[in-house]
Protein backbone atom coordinates (compact mmCIF):
# COMPACT_ATOMS: atom_id res chain seq x y z
CA UNK A 1 0.00 0.00 0.00
CA UNK A 2 1.02 3.48 -0.78
CA UNK A 3 0.10 7.00 -0.34
CA UNK A 4 1.58 9.73 -3.04
CA UNK A 5 0.43 13.31 -2.15
CA UNK A 6 2.16 14.86 -4.18
CA UNK A 7 -0.64 15.36 -7.01
CA UNK A 8 -3.09 17.81 -6.35
CA UNK A 9 -4.56 20.38 -8.90
CA UNK A 10 -4.37 24.14 -7.87
CA UNK A 11 -7.56 24.46 -9.02
CA UNK A 12 -8.80 22.13 -6.34
CA UNK A 13 -11.33 23.97 -3.79
CA UNK A 14 -10.84 22.47 -0.09
CA UNK A 15 -14.43 24.05 0.99
CA UNK A 16 -16.36 21.39 -0.86
CA UNK A 17 -15.54 19.12 2.04
CA UNK A 18 -14.62 19.88 6.11
CA UNK A 19 -11.96 17.53 6.46
CA UNK A 20 -12.80 17.78 10.46
CA UNK A 21 -15.80 15.30 9.66
CA UNK A 22 -13.42 12.32 8.78
CA UNK A 23 -12.53 11.67 12.54
CA UNK A 24 -16.08 11.13 13.76
CA UNK A 25 -16.95 9.15 10.52
CA UNK A 26 -14.20 7.06 11.17
CA UNK A 27 -14.95 6.15 14.72
CA UNK A 28 -19.16 5.50 13.67
CA UNK A 29 -18.91 4.37 10.26
CA UNK A 30 -18.05 0.42 11.39
CA UNK A 31 -21.14 0.16 13.10
CA UNK A 32 -23.32 2.85 12.14
CA UNK A 33 -26.82 1.13 9.85
CA UNK A 34 -26.38 3.49 7.02
CA UNK A 35 -23.28 3.33 6.23
CA UNK A 36 -23.77 -0.94 6.49
CA UNK A 37 -26.46 -0.79 4.47
CA UNK A 38 -24.65 1.34 1.59
CA UNK A 39 -21.81 -0.66 1.73
CA UNK A 40 -23.73 -3.79 1.30
CA UNK A 41 -25.62 -2.56 -1.86
CA UNK A 42 -22.64 -1.03 -3.50
CA UNK A 43 -20.26 -4.28 -2.85
CA UNK A 44 -23.51 -6.31 -4.45
CA UNK A 45 -23.58 -4.26 -7.53
CA UNK A 46 -19.74 -3.42 -7.52
CA UNK A 47 -19.45 -7.50 -7.79
CA UNK A 48 -22.10 -7.78 -10.72
CA UNK A 49 -20.08 -5.49 -12.48
CA UNK A 50 -16.58 -7.22 -12.23
CA UNK A 51 -17.44 -11.04 -12.43
CA UNK A 52 -17.21 -11.44 -16.05
CA UNK A 53 -13.81 -8.92 -16.40
CA UNK A 54 -10.46 -10.87 -16.35
CA UNK A 55 -8.54 -10.54 -13.81
CA UNK A 56 -6.56 -7.59 -13.55
CA UNK A 57 -9.19 -5.22 -14.11
CA UNK A 58 -9.27 -1.41 -12.51
CA UNK A 59 -11.44 -0.13 -10.29
CA UNK A 60 -10.83 3.63 -8.89
CA UNK A 61 -13.39 4.93 -5.91
CA UNK A 62 -12.70 9.01 -6.12
CA UNK A 63 -13.25 10.83 -3.04
CA UNK A 64 -12.88 7.34 -0.51
CA UNK A 65 -12.54 9.29 2.24
CA UNK A 66 -11.67 7.47 5.29
CA UNK A 67 -11.98 4.21 3.06
CA UNK A 68 -14.81 2.35 4.53
CA UNK A 69 -16.25 2.06 0.83
CA UNK A 70 -13.17 1.19 -0.64
CA UNK A 71 -12.26 -1.82 2.10
CA UNK A 72 -15.61 -3.04 1.09
CA UNK A 73 -14.88 -2.41 -2.79
CA UNK A 74 -10.84 -4.50 -2.13
CA UNK A 75 -12.97 -6.91 -0.49
CA UNK A 76 -15.65 -7.65 -3.94
CA UNK A 77 -13.05 -7.29 -6.29
CA UNK A 78 -10.40 -9.64 -5.40
CA UNK A 79 -9.60 -10.26 -9.49
CA UNK A 80 -8.78 -6.21 -9.44
CA UNK A 81 -6.67 -3.70 -9.03
CA UNK A 82 -8.33 -1.57 -6.56
CA UNK A 83 -7.46 1.91 -6.16
CA UNK A 84 -8.73 4.90 -3.71
CA UNK A 85 -8.12 8.90 -4.92
CA UNK A 86 -8.95 11.68 -2.45
CA UNK A 87 -8.07 15.48 -2.44
CA UNK A 88 -7.62 15.22 1.40
CA UNK A 89 -4.33 13.38 3.12
CA UNK A 90 -6.37 13.92 6.27
CA UNK A 91 -9.10 10.81 4.43
CA UNK A 92 -6.37 8.59 3.13
CA UNK A 93 -4.41 8.64 6.87
CA UNK A 94 -7.89 6.72 7.54
CA UNK A 95 -8.41 4.88 4.45
CA UNK A 96 -4.82 3.35 5.06
CA UNK A 97 -5.54 2.00 8.18
CA UNK A 98 -8.76 0.13 6.81
CA UNK A 99 -7.76 -1.27 3.98
CA UNK A 100 -4.02 -2.29 1.55
CA UNK A 101 -5.98 -0.62 -1.26
CA UNK A 102 -3.17 1.66 -3.51
CA UNK A 103 -3.70 5.59 -2.05
CA UNK A 104 -3.49 8.44 -4.14
CA UNK A 105 -4.12 12.01 -3.31
CA UNK A 106 -5.11 13.87 -6.09
CA UNK A 107 -8.04 15.59 -8.10
CA UNK A 108 -10.20 13.92 -10.70
CA UNK A 109 -10.25 17.09 -12.25
CA UNK A 110 -5.93 16.72 -13.69
CA UNK A 111 -5.97 12.92 -12.56
CA UNK A 112 -2.43 11.57 -12.61
CA UNK A 113 -3.76 7.97 -14.41
CA UNK A 114 -2.15 6.89 -17.59
CA UNK A 115 -4.40 3.71 -17.67
CA UNK A 116 -8.47 3.55 -17.99
CA UNK A 117 -10.74 2.02 -15.56
CA UNK A 118 -12.95 -0.52 -16.03
CA UNK A 119 -15.14 0.92 -13.10
CA UNK A 120 -15.15 3.90 -11.44
CA UNK A 121 -17.01 4.36 -7.82
CA UNK A 122 -18.03 8.10 -7.04
CA UNK A 123 -20.17 7.54 -3.33
CA UNK A 124 -21.73 10.79 -2.16
CA UNK A 125 -18.79 13.09 -3.71
CA UNK A 126 -20.79 14.10 -6.74
CA UNK A 127 -23.21 16.80 -4.89
CA UNK A 128 -20.01 18.56 -3.13
CA UNK A 129 -18.63 19.70 -6.47
CA UNK A 130 -20.44 22.81 -8.22
CA UNK A 131 -19.52 22.17 -11.55
CA UNK A 132 -21.21 18.18 -11.75
CA UNK A 133 -21.73 18.10 -15.10
CA UNK A 134 -17.84 18.48 -15.94
CA UNK A 135 -17.00 16.00 -13.37
CA UNK A 136 -19.22 13.61 -14.80
CA UNK A 137 -17.36 14.63 -18.21
CA UNK A 138 -13.89 14.03 -16.66
CA UNK A 139 -14.81 10.61 -14.98
CA UNK A 140 -16.01 9.54 -18.46
CA UNK A 141 -12.32 10.14 -19.90
CA UNK A 142 -11.03 8.08 -16.90
CA UNK A 143 -13.17 4.91 -18.11
CA UNK A 144 -12.18 2.24 -20.29
CA UNK A 145 -14.24 1.99 -23.38
CA UNK A 146 -17.74 -0.22 -21.98
CA UNK A 147 -16.16 0.84 -18.26
CA UNK A 148 -19.19 1.14 -15.68
CA UNK A 149 -19.64 4.11 -13.39
CA UNK A 150 -20.84 3.43 -9.94
CA UNK A 151 -22.35 6.31 -8.25
CA UNK A 152 -24.36 7.45 -5.30
CA UNK A 153 -26.05 10.90 -4.19
CA UNK A 154 -28.72 12.53 -1.53
CA UNK A 155 -31.89 12.25 -2.67
CA UNK A 156 -34.77 15.08 -3.22
CA UNK A 157 -34.08 19.34 -2.38
CA UNK A 158 -37.39 19.08 -0.35
CA UNK A 159 -34.77 16.85 2.41
CA UNK A 160 -32.02 19.96 2.42
CA UNK A 161 -31.18 20.59 6.25
CA UNK A 162 -28.58 21.68 8.22
CA UNK A 163 -26.91 18.19 7.65
CA UNK A 164 -26.64 19.26 3.67
CA UNK A 165 -25.29 22.77 4.79
CA UNK A 166 -22.50 21.17 7.36
CA UNK A 167 -21.02 18.49 5.04
CA UNK A 168 -21.23 21.11 2.43
CA UNK A 169 -23.75 19.96 0.10
CA UNK A 170 -24.37 21.87 -3.35
CA UNK A 171 -27.24 19.92 -4.40
CA UNK A 172 -29.62 17.16 -3.92
CA UNK A 173 -30.82 15.63 -6.88
CA UNK A 174 -34.55 14.30 -8.45
CA UNK A 175 -33.79 10.87 -10.24
CA UNK A 176 -35.03 12.45 -13.47
CA UNK A 177 -32.00 15.41 -12.92
CA UNK A 178 -29.24 12.84 -12.57
CA UNK A 179 -30.37 10.54 -15.47
CA UNK A 180 -30.42 13.98 -17.53
CA UNK A 181 -26.66 14.50 -16.52
CA UNK A 182 -25.66 10.88 -16.70
CA UNK A 183 -27.04 11.10 -20.38
CA UNK A 184 -25.57 14.36 -21.35
CA UNK A 185 -21.96 13.50 -20.51
CA UNK A 186 -21.90 10.19 -22.65
CA UNK A 187 -23.36 7.77 -20.28
CA UNK A 188 -25.88 4.69 -20.96
CA UNK A 189 -27.79 4.29 -17.76
CA UNK A 190 -27.97 0.25 -16.44
CA UNK A 191 -29.91 0.92 -13.17
CA UNK A 192 -30.96 3.66 -11.35
CA UNK A 193 -32.94 3.70 -8.12
CA UNK A 194 -34.04 5.62 -4.58
CA UNK A 195 -32.72 3.93 -1.57
CA UNK A 196 -33.01 4.26 2.03
CA UNK A 197 -36.90 4.18 1.79
CA UNK A 198 -37.31 3.33 5.46
CA UNK A 199 -35.85 6.70 6.42
CA UNK A 200 -37.53 8.50 4.41
CA UNK A 201 -40.25 10.13 6.85
CA UNK A 202 -37.76 9.55 9.63
CA UNK A 203 -35.61 12.25 8.14
CA UNK A 204 -38.20 14.75 6.59
CA UNK A 205 -39.49 14.35 10.25
CA UNK A 206 -36.81 14.53 12.36
CA UNK A 207 -34.57 17.22 10.63
CA UNK A 208 -37.85 19.67 10.82
CA UNK A 209 -38.44 18.70 14.32
CA UNK A 210 -34.36 19.06 15.36
CA UNK A 211 -33.93 22.64 13.92
CA UNK A 212 -36.62 24.07 15.78
CA UNK A 213 -35.35 22.61 19.19
CA UNK A 214 -33.86 26.21 20.31
CA UNK A 215 -34.19 29.73 18.56
CA UNK A 216 -31.08 29.55 16.93
CA UNK A 217 -31.14 29.71 13.15
CA UNK A 218 -30.14 26.12 12.10
CA UNK A 219 -28.41 27.69 8.74
CA UNK A 220 -25.70 29.45 10.68
CA UNK A 221 -22.27 27.00 10.71
CA UNK A 222 -22.15 26.39 14.40
CA UNK A 223 -26.13 25.30 14.68
CA UNK A 224 -25.62 22.98 11.31
CA UNK A 225 -22.41 21.16 12.55
CA UNK A 226 -24.70 20.71 15.68
CA UNK A 227 -27.33 19.07 14.56
CA UNK A 228 -25.44 17.15 12.13
CA UNK A 229 -23.13 15.57 14.66
CA UNK A 230 -25.85 14.35 16.44
CA UNK A 231 -27.00 12.74 13.84
CA UNK A 232 -23.67 10.57 13.92
CA UNK A 233 -24.52 9.33 17.06
CA UNK A 234 -25.20 5.73 17.47
CA UNK A 235 -28.43 4.51 19.58
CA UNK A 236 -27.81 0.66 19.77
CA UNK A 237 -31.69 -0.83 20.04
CA UNK A 238 -32.41 2.01 16.77
CA UNK A 239 -29.65 1.05 15.11
CA UNK A 240 -30.02 -2.60 15.10
CA UNK A 241 -33.50 -2.09 14.26
CA UNK A 242 -32.41 -0.24 11.37
CA UNK A 243 -29.73 -2.21 10.16
CA UNK A 244 -31.77 -5.06 9.74
CA UNK A 245 -34.67 -3.41 8.17
CA UNK A 246 -32.42 -1.72 5.68
CA UNK A 247 -31.14 -5.39 4.30
CA UNK A 248 -34.45 -6.06 2.79
CA UNK A 249 -33.51 -2.94 0.51
CA UNK A 250 -30.40 -4.39 0.06
CA UNK A 251 -31.61 -7.85 -1.00
CA UNK A 252 -34.36 -5.71 -3.84
CA UNK A 253 -31.51 -3.35 -5.27
CA UNK A 254 -28.99 -6.52 -5.29
CA UNK A 255 -32.31 -7.70 -8.08
CA UNK A 256 -31.81 -4.01 -9.91
CA UNK A 257 -35.72 -3.48 -8.68
CA UNK A 258 -35.75 0.16 -8.21
CA UNK A 259 -37.17 1.53 -5.14
CA UNK A 260 -40.32 3.94 -5.65
CA UNK A 261 -38.58 6.60 -2.81
CA UNK A 262 -35.50 7.44 -0.64
CA UNK A 263 -33.58 9.44 1.39
CA UNK A 264 -30.45 8.73 -1.68
CA UNK A 265 -29.82 7.38 -5.16
CA UNK A 266 -27.59 4.87 -6.55
CA UNK A 267 -26.95 4.10 -10.13
CA UNK A 268 -25.08 2.13 -12.46
CA UNK A 269 -24.30 3.46 -15.77
CA UNK A 270 -21.80 2.60 -18.81
CA UNK A 271 -19.28 4.88 -20.50
CA UNK A 272 -21.08 5.22 -24.44
CA UNK A 273 -18.17 4.84 -27.13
Amino acid sequence: MAVNSSVRADSAKPDSYDPAYFAPLFAIEDRHFWFRTRNTIIAALADQLTTALPSGYRVLEVGCGTGNVLRALKQTCRRGIVIGMDLFAEGLHYAQQRSDAQLLQGDMRAPPFAAQFEVIGLFDVLEHLPDDRQVLTDLHKMLAPGGALLLTVPAHMSLWSYFDEASHHVRRYAVTELEDKLIATGYEIKFISQYMATLFPIVWLWRRVAACLDHRPPSTPFRADELAYNELRILPIVNGWMALVLQLEAIILNRRRPLPFGTSLIAVARKVA
